[in-house]
This record gives C-alpha cells, sequence and structure tokens, in this order.
C-alpha cells in the first residue's frame, strides 16, 4: 500500500477576505504544509531549549561565549556569502509594516530598505497575514497605486529605480497562526510568513534584478539559525531557484544570542548578509533571562538606556567588529521619533538627537540604520553619506580595536542611572496605548510622537515586573508594588477616557488592554511573551 499524501492545509475559523485566493492557492498552501511537516517538530525542540537555558542562567546569573563552537570563532578563514547589488548598500532601512498605504510610503521614501515586517509592528489579525501578502505581490506588480476614500489622496509607486529593496520580518519562532493547521495543529506563523511570501515572489524577485531577502528577528541561538539555513536550503529546491539566492539579516535583540553572533553568521554564512541590533527586545531579553539575578541586574527607566551606556556599546561594537571580519553588513538600530505636525520646536531637538545617533553608528562603522518615518530617511542619510561618501558600505572597517569580555554585555550596573517613578508611569502609560492599538489590529503605533512597536509593550511590561519583584523604592520614596502599578494604571486609564471622551473610549479596548498589562505585569508566572496571551484575545 503507498503511503498516505500529507493532509492538507486547513483554513480554521477565519472569514473569507478579498483577494485571499490569490495568497491561498493550493499550490502555496502545499508547499506550508510540507515546511510544517519537515520543520516544526525542530522548531519545537528548540523552543524547549530556549526554556533550559533559561533555567540555566536563573541558575548561574551569567552568560559566556560557548566553549564548544570556539574552533568557529577562532578560524578567520571563513566568510559570509558576498552581498548582491540589491543589498550591498543598505545605509538607511525604513521599517513598517505591511499595509497598502505604507508599502507605497516605504518603497517610495528613499531608504535603500524597507523592513516589510509582520512581526513586532503588525498585529496578526487573519487580514494583516493575508493582505499584506497581497500588498507586497501587488507592489512588484505594480498594481498598488490607490485613492484614500478618506482623505482623497492618491498614493502611487516612483520608478522602479527609486524603490527600495524589500526585506521581510516573519514572525518569531514562538508565534503560531491558529487559521492555518494541519491534523488540528497550528502552523509555526514564522512558517506562514515566509512560506507565502517566498513560494509567491521569489522569481517574480530575481526577475526584477533582486531577490527573497528576510529578517530572523527574536534568534536565540546559533541552532535557531541552522534551522532557518535549512529551510532556506529546502525552499529553493523546492521552487527550483539557485542555492543562495536567500539572504537573511539577523536581529541580535536577544542576550543569548549577543553571544553567538559569529556562530549565527556561520550557520547561515551561504545565506547571510548581516545582523542587526534592535535595542528595545534586547533590553527586554535581558530582563527576562536575568529577572532573578538580583538588584545588579535591574535596568532604569527604558529612556535612560541610550545606546553609551558601556553595557550597550559592548554589544554595538561586538557587533560591528563580529560582521566586519566575515564581510557581513553591520545595521543599526531605530530612530523612531514621529515628526509633529504642529510643533515645529519639538521636531527641532528630536531630529537633532536622531542626527547624534546615526552620526555615532556611522563613526563606529554601521553599514547603516534603521527610522520609522520617512522624514527621518534623509537625516539618517546625511550621518551615512558622510561617513561612506561613494562607498556603498564600510566593511573595510574591521574594528580590531574592539575587545569584549563575556562580562562587559551584562554589566547592567555599570549605568549610572536609576528606576524613577515617572519611569513606571510611563511603562504603564505606553503599555495600555500601545496593547488597546494592538488588540484593535494595529503593530505600529504613533505614541507620545514615537512610533511604538511590541518589542516596547515586552521591555514596559518587563520593567514593571521586574521594579516589584526587586523591591525597587522610587526616588519619591515609594516602593514599587503590585498595588503602586494598579493605582498608576487605574489613574491612567482614567486620563484617558478624559482625552478621549466616553464614546471613543466605550468603542475602543482600553480596559482590556488595561487587564492584559497588569496580567503580563503582575503575574507571579512571567510570560515569556506578551503576544502569547494577547494573541488569544486577538479577534
Amino acid at each position: 500500500m503507498s503511503a498516505l499524501a500529507p493532509s492538507p492545509l486547513a483554513i480554521v475559523d477565519a472569514e473569507p477576505l478579498p483577494r485571499q485566493e490569490e495568497v491561498l492557492t493550493d499550490a502555496a498552501l502545499a508547499f506550508v504544509a510540507e515546511l510544517h511537516r519537515q520543520f516544526t517538530p525542530r522548531r519545537d525542540e528548540l523552543l524547549a531549549r530556549r526554556a533550559e537555558r533559561r533555567a540555566e542562567i536563573a541558575r548561574t546569573s551569567t552568560l559566556d561565549f560557548l566553549p564548544e563552537t570556539a574552533a568557529v570563532r577562532e578560524d578567520d578563514s571563513w566568510k559570509v556569502a558576498p552581498a548582491p547589488a540589491a543589498l550591498n548598500d543598505r545605509r538607511v532601512e525604513i521599517t513598517g509594516p505591511t499595509d497598502r498605504k505604507m508599502t507605497i510610503n516605504a518603497l517610495n521614501s528613499g531608504a535603500k530598505v524597507w523592513l516589510a515586517d509582520f512581526e513586532d509592528a503588525s498585529a496578526p489579525t487573519w487580514e494583516n497575514v493575508v493582505l499584506g501578502q497581497l500588498n507586497l505581490t501587488d507592489a512588484y506588480e505594480r498594481r498598488i497605486d490607490f485613492t484614500d476614500e478618506r482623505s482623497g489622496k492618491s498614493y502611487a509607486l516612483k520608478g522602479a529605480d527609486e524603490l527600495a529593496t524589500v526585506v521581510m520580518r516573519p514572525r518569531g519562532w514562538h508565534l503560531d497562526e491558529r487559521h492555518l493547521q494541519v491534523e488540528g495543529r497550528a502552523v509555526p506563523g514564522a512558517l506562514v510568513d515566509f512560506g507565502l511570501y517566498f513560494f509567491h515572489n521569489a522569481k517574480r524577485l530575481i526577475e526584477l534584478g533582486k531577490g527573497p531577502y528576510f529578517y530572523l528577528p527574536k534568534t536565540e541561538s546559533y541552532l535557531e539559525a541552522r534551522l532557518w539555513n535549512d529551510i532556506f536550503v529546502f525552499a529553493q529546491d523546492y521552487v527550483g531557484i539557485p542555492q543562495g539566492t536567500v539572504r537573511a539579516t539577523v536581529l541580535i535583540e536577544t542576550i543569548t544570542a549577543a553571544y553567538q553572533m559569529e556562530e549565527i553568521l556561520y550557520e547561515l554564512r551561504d545565506h547571510a548578509s548581516g545582523l542587526n541590533a534592535g535595542r528595545w527586545d534586547y533590553l527586554f531579553s535581558i530582563v527576562k533571562n536575568f529577572r532573578d539575578g538580583g538588584s545588579k541586574f535591574v535596568l532604569p527607566d527604558r529612556n535612560l538606556v541610550t545606546m553609551t551606556a558601556p553595557f550597550m556599546r559592548a554589544y554595538t561594537e561586538l557587533l560591528v567588529r563580529t560582521c566586519h571580519k566575515r564581510d557581513a553588513h553591520a545595521i543599526g538600530g531605530m530612530a523612531a521619533f514621529i515628526p509633529s505636525r504642529k510643533d515645529a520646536e519639538v521636531n527641532k531637538v528630536a531630529f537633532e538627537k536622531v542626527a547624534n545617533d546615526k552620526d555615532r553608528e556611522a563613526g563606529d562603522g554601521f553599514d547603516g540604520s534603521w527610522v520609522a518615518h520617512p522624514d527621518l530617511v534623509p537625516i539618517a542619510m546625511k550621518s551615512f553619506d558622510a561617513v561612506l561618501g561613494d562607498k556603498p558600505n564600510q566593511k573595510d572597517r574591521l574594528r580590531e580595536d574592539v575587545s569584549v569580555a563575556p562580562g562587559d554585555l551584562i554589566a547592567i550596573d555599570s549605568l549610572d542611572a536609576k528606576p524613577t517613578y515617572d519611569g513606571l508611569v510611563n511603562a504603564v502609560q505606553v503599555g495600555i496605548r500601545y496593547i488597546e492599538a494592538w488588540l484593535r489590529g494595529l503593530g505600529a503605533v504613533a505614541i507620545f510622537n514615537l512610533m511604538e512597536d511590541a518589542a516596547t509593550a515586552e521591555i514596559s511590561r518587563s520593567q514593571i515586573w521586574q521594579w516589584i519583584n526587586a523591591g525597587v523604592v522610587f526616588e519619591t520614596g515609594e516602593t514599587a508594588t503590585a498595588d503602586l502599578a494598579r493605582k498608576v494604571a487605574a489613574e491612567e486609564l482614567a486620563a484617558i477616557r478624559e482625552e478621549i471622551g466616553d464614546e471613543a473610549f466605550a468603542s475602543g479596548k482600553w480596559q482590556q488592554a488595561h487587564d492584559l498589562l497588569l496580567q503580563v505585569s503582575l503575574d507571579a508566572d512571567y510570560a515569556d511573551f506578551l503576544t502569547l496571551p494577547a494573541y488569544e484575545q486577538l479577534r
């Protein structure tokens, strides 16, 4: 008897969407089902390894470079694959979700790269997951132009040679896609996002002189990078394109990955194009992993942890040195400021900060950096132009002057700053406002003139949790307690109602957001990711 064919992928509990049949074709779903069959068991094992590593950190309160991979680090002969032409100059990258308006604005922004985000800047509603894919394909087919019914404003793509190169970011390994299942088992969101995009666009992108390029989020180990590499090898064979066509940039946004940068590049060396320094998720990862390590691991207010803090400096300089040693791009962090249409003085101060930040990154050897808004593209471009000139990157700056010891990356107490009561208030304010928008399907949200995404909410709730569990005493004399957090949250909820009015308050998800923030900030069992309980409430 011949073997039964693998069960087809089922669409579960999802309202039909316009044009979804263009994305959810039988052939594309068969590819995603095959990715699931081949690779989800390894994904599950790697998630279990994360928990084991976290338990080890809880026992030891330390991390070190891995002795078992010393040979990889000490071998100076290997390099990553040469950058394709479309990814050789990455001096400014813009990030954002894949809604129709953002797709056009990001591609037209003047940035060299657009990080098309299905991860932290996108709440994973079924609509965002499917229609985001459709928008990218429409952009490649140049059929995405539209007029906004409310404003009457028209949006249209510029000429092909003026458009940013797309680097797509799928969801992290921890998130499943409940609407796509095989034999009752949800498929990992990462495989859904990658699979649909790759299947529909890999050949199309090659014809456009580019390729299927990816940002890989929340990687915690070189074994997770190895899994992605095996997925790339399988996928390229499946659709019949040359091996090495895929390129991946890995976000070093977890503290464990910071100790394995060379190993991560090595595992992906035939497909790697660089590493990125992501600030909020990195701080969130430090709190998550060292949350029971005592007072020396207590972070001050997130806005006081700048990239010039000694332990952040160690992280970014090690990243640049590691990338350039292996001929990979080093991409800097986010400028999240959103220009005000009303306050020129606010803009002046913020633009100056952005310029200083990008000047520092370019001076440190980064090959490019991120911005969240098109108005910041010229500012960041000026900083990198001043250092790069006509060169596409500065990978020839090897930064051999950099020497980072294992303890430098976790020397949190080297920062001369303490948690403040205002920091608690800000964490609650931003947490509630972001989660409320996320529950309505928005993943990139302007809050207090900053573009915030899920990483913001993660660091906010993690700091509340850490300060309470560490018994932090604020400069006001008040101790961080669950009752104090509840009091601040109640005051914020009342302030929001006052600010927006009863009708808008009632039509939003404010109480739900308030309750969820307190749940993940106050529960004795720290949730690995805020988005896991939040996804249960996302409709």
